[in-house]
Parts: C-alpha cells; sequence; structure tokens
C-alpha cells in the first residue's frame, strides 16, 4: 500500500543547554530542509510556560517559516483557540494568508495551559475549552464579514483550510462544520477508528473541504537499526514523562544523558513511547501501512523531535524516501 501524503508538525523543541531563541531558529532552517525533501506541510504548535518548548506564538512562527520558505503548506497545529479571542486569530490568520497566499493552513485546538499557574497567565480556565464550538464559528464568520468589528484583513478573504484537532468533542465538530481531522493513535485504536467513523458518517461537504479529511499525527523514527531509531525517541519521551510527573517538559537530553528510570517513570516512559514507530525504512514502511490502513488516514502528520538535529533531519530524509 502507498503511503498518503506526509506532514510535519514541529513544536520548537530546546535542546539541552539551548536557548529558546536558537530553537527558534533551527526550527525555520529545519522547515527549509523538510521542504527540500517534498513534505507537504510543516506547522507548528503552541505551549506556554514550557521550558522544553520554545514554541509560545505559532501564527508568528508561521510567519517567519513562511518567510523562509517558498513552496510548502504553513500552518499550525494548532492555534489553541480558548487562549484567544476569536478576532484576533481571525486577524492573525488573515496576515498570514495575505503574506503567504494559497499556502497557508488553519489548525485549531482547544486545549488550555498545563498547569493552573499558566492557565491563570492566560485567563483561561479548563472550561473555557467548553466554549470551542463556539468560538471556532465566531472566528470563521470574520471572515465572512458576519460581523459588527470587520477582522482585517481576514474579513472578505477565504478563509484558510481548516483542520480541527480532534480532543474531546473534536471529531464531531470537525464534521459539522465540514472541516479536516487531525487525531492520534495514542495507543486506543478502537477509540479512534470509532471517532474516525463517525467523522466520516457525520461529515458535512464545506467549500474547503468538500470531502472528509484525515490526518493522522504520531512520532515516527527511522534509522539504520531498530535500537537507534527508539534512541532517537528517547529524548523527548522522557520529556513527556518528566512533565507527568512534575509539570515540568525540560529541554531534551542527549539520549545518552536519560537518566535510568525508576518505577513510576518507567510507566510514563512507556506511555510516552507506545503506538510510536521506529525502525528501519522497511520496519516503518511496514508498520505506516498498517497504520493507514487500521485508521483510513488521508495525511500523516510526523511529529518526532530528539537531541540531535542532524540524526532528526536523517530521520526524517529516510521516511521521505518512503513516500
Amino acid at each position: 500500500m502507498p503511503l498518503p501524503p506526509l506532514s510535519v508538525l514541529d513544536r520548537a523543541s530546546v535542546r539541552h543547554g539551548q536557548d529558546p531563541a536558537a530553537a527558534l531558529r533551527d526550527t525555520v532552517g529545519f522547515a527549509r530542509d523538510v521542504e527540500r525533501l517534498g513534505y507537504r506541510r510543516f506547522w507548528v504548535a503552541e505551549h506556554h510556560g514550557v521550558p522544553g518548548i520554545a514554541g509560545a506564538a505559532p501564527t508568528v512562527l508561521a510567519a517567519a517559516v513562511g518567510a523562509a520558505t517558498s513552496t510548502i503548506r504553513i500552518g499550525t497545529g494548532g492555534v489553541m483557540l480558548p487562549n484567544h479571542r476569536p478576532l484576533v486569530v481571525a486577524e492573525q490568520f488573515g496576515t498570514l494568508a495575505s503574506l503567504h497566499p494559497g499556502r497557508v493552513d488553519m489548525g485549531l485546538g482547544r486545549s488550555v495551559g498545563f498547569t493552573g499557574a499558566v492557565r491563570t497567565a492566560l485567563g483561561a480556565g479548563k472550561t473555557d475549552a467548553d466554549r470551542f464550538g463556539d468560538d471556532v464559528r465566531e472566528l470563521l464568520g470574520h471572515f465572512d464579514g458576519d460581523h459588527r468589528v470587520r477582522g482585517l484583513p481576514a474579513a472578505g478573504l477565504e478563509p484558510p483550510p481548516l483542520f480541527v484537532l480532534a480532543t474531546g468533542a473534536g471529531a464531531g465538530l470537525a464534521a459539522e462544520l465540514g472541516a479536516a481531522l487531525v487525531i492520534a493513535p495514542l495507543g486506543d485504536f478502537d477509540r479512534l477508528t470509532d471517532r474516525v467513523r463517525h467523522y466520516r458518517e457525520t461529515f458535512r461537504p464545506s467549500v474547503q473541504w468538500p470531502e472528509p479529511h484525515v490526518v493522522v499525527s504520531t512520532a515516527v523514527a527511522v534509522a539504520g537499526s531498530r535500537a537507534q531509531a527508539r534512541e532517537l525517541l528517547l529524548p523527548e519521551a522522557w520529556a513527556m514523562a518528566r512533565s507527568r510527573l512534575d509539570g515540568v517538559f525540560p529541554p531534551l537530553l542527549p539520549p545518552d544523558d536519560v537518566p535510568t528510570p525508576g518505577e513510576r517513570e518507567r510507566r510514563h516512559l512507556d506511555d510516552a513511547l507506545r503506538g510510536q514507530i521506529h525502525g528501519t525504512e522497511s520496519d516503518v514502511a511496514r508498520e505506516l501501512a498498517e497504520l493507514v490502513e487500521r485508521t483510513g488516514a488521508d495525511e500523516l502528520l510526523i511529529t518526532m523531535s530528539t537531541h540531535d538535529r542532524a540524526d532528526m533531519l536523517d530521520s526524517y530524509t529516510r521516511l521521505a524516501g518512503l513516500a
């Protein structure tokens, strides 16, 4: 089975000993590499108050990526709408679409800050995620000019293609709005396939998406051996495990510097690695084909980051060769 198109989500991860400014510049440079490799999209994400991630302002970073590239689609995976007013987000995407016409994707999510302190600083509590659907509709209305305040330069523009990150009721909302669906397996394929099936069955065609479009997001590491590929996944998985234990996602360590995990750390580390795909080219080609068959993915969004950027680029280069 041929693989569907491949895209990249980069979180602007900070490496141990690196400052966030350097991580942002690395992300922009990596986007140029990804473009040369033929990936379809390059997206950036939104995280606040996270020592190990510099990507706090996704539309600003996407603008820098757009300026550094020429053909690859750029966008967000995603802007966390509960943290912002829909008017402001519409203005930001209107600006992106005006600067880079025909290349911008609008990926939106409903997550709020990871810790109470971050949520307080953002002025967005956990219950604010409940208004996600209304906020998305309000945002789209600014492109249509449906509000008394004109959200220039968005007003009158065709909105960028809408992608909804499927957490909670996200799949149903994506179907209702005629948006693309972005979803991750996270080890529970039965729930994922149920959500994808419901999305396809209830999808309402839109101008942007006349047909359902499912983007499955996962980490993939490719190397000369299965053991080497697993090492590529270890730094980010360790940082995720630490974040679950103490609420802080730290900068990425080299694999050899990752401590031997204790019992509680091992459990969270195993959870972080579960479902991630790694191995040689032949291993990964087989596992990705199985993932596509089980999920019906129209596109794969690859999220892998690791400490050594040369190893990271080598993995993405090997992966691009399978498409």
